[in-house]
């Protein structure tokens, strides 16, 4: 017995996410100029991961191979942030100094224009979509032990 949603549901799921994804990685890069960022942006990235294990099932999803790949994109999203955050105390003595912003001022209101905030909202939304994704998986897990 196949698990997961309808076909009709599967379709939908599978057009619809590129859009969503595509629509979350705007919002995370133009965060420093729109409402938004990379907490809003990476919700939308992981809801969009949710999505497809909803429309096909959660028995793919239960495995070690994604549990494992979200960790890992959820630690590099941390080591970037803090990366970033540091840079400026190794550089200056300050910690998060905006250190792109003085090397390769770019013009107003566009996407280089910010030094590492787009930078830092990248981070912090592969940070939150790759946890939401891990905290889905955990909850898929542990409801499918509960059922006998």
């Amino acid at each position: 017995m196949k698990r997961g949603m309808t076909p009709i549901v599967r379709a939908t799921a599978r057009f619809m996410t590129p859009f969503i994804m595509v629509l979350g990685f705007y919002v995370v890069l133009h965060g420093h100029l729109t409402p938004g960022g990379g907490f809003a942006g990476g919700v939308f990235i992981g809801g969009a991961y949710v999505l497809m294990v909803l429309a096909y099932g959660a028995d793919g999803a239960k495995s070690v191979f994604y549990k494992q790949r979200a960790s890992l994109f959820e630690c590099s999203g941390i080591f970037l942030f803090w990366f970033l955050a540091v840079l400026g105390l190794l550089q200056k003595g300050v910690f998060f100094l905006n250190v792109l912003q003085k090397a390769a001022p770019g013009k107003p209101h566009t996407v280089f224009s910010a030094g590492i905030i787009p930078l830092c909202n990248l981070a912090i939304g592969i940070e939150v979509a790759a946890g939401l994704f891990s905290i889905f998986i955990t909850l898929a897990v542990l409801s499918r032990k509960e059922k006998p």
